[in-house]
């Protein structure tokens, strides 16, 4: 049964709360929590996982916070168009200092 859930939240449910998660980022901690809470609520509907802490039922159920989901797909975007894998100029997002460092170029 376990199994069952983890699969429908990883294919209906979680696809609507990441969809274009890299426009839409939410910075205030009030819709961090509220989103979270959505994957919060469905790993405690897992037969077994009711008593356990968040941290221990993603761990179980080999899931991971959306936060850090998020973190993660900003961080493969970045690469990917840092290394031309979009037809877009990366320097109109990012641009290098003397240091052959790489910063983040606001965009107004």
């Amino acid at each position: 049964m376990s199994c069952l859930l983890k699969s429908l939240y990883k294919n209906l449910v979680r696809p609507h709360l990441e969809y274009c998660s890299q426009i839409w980022n939410p910075h205030s901690i009030k819709y961090i929590k509220l989103i979270e809470g959505v994957q919060r609520r469905a790993t405690k509907l897992v037969q077994g996982m009711e008593g356990l802490h968040y941290d221990d039922r993603l761990k179980s159920l080999n899931l991971m916070r959306l936060e850090t989901r998020r973190v993660r797909s900003d961080l493969i975007e970045t690469f990917k168009i840092v290394n031309g894998k979009y037809n877009i100029n990366s320097e109109s997002f990012f641009e290098y200092d003397e240091g052959r460092r790489r910063t983040f170029k606001e965009i107004i």
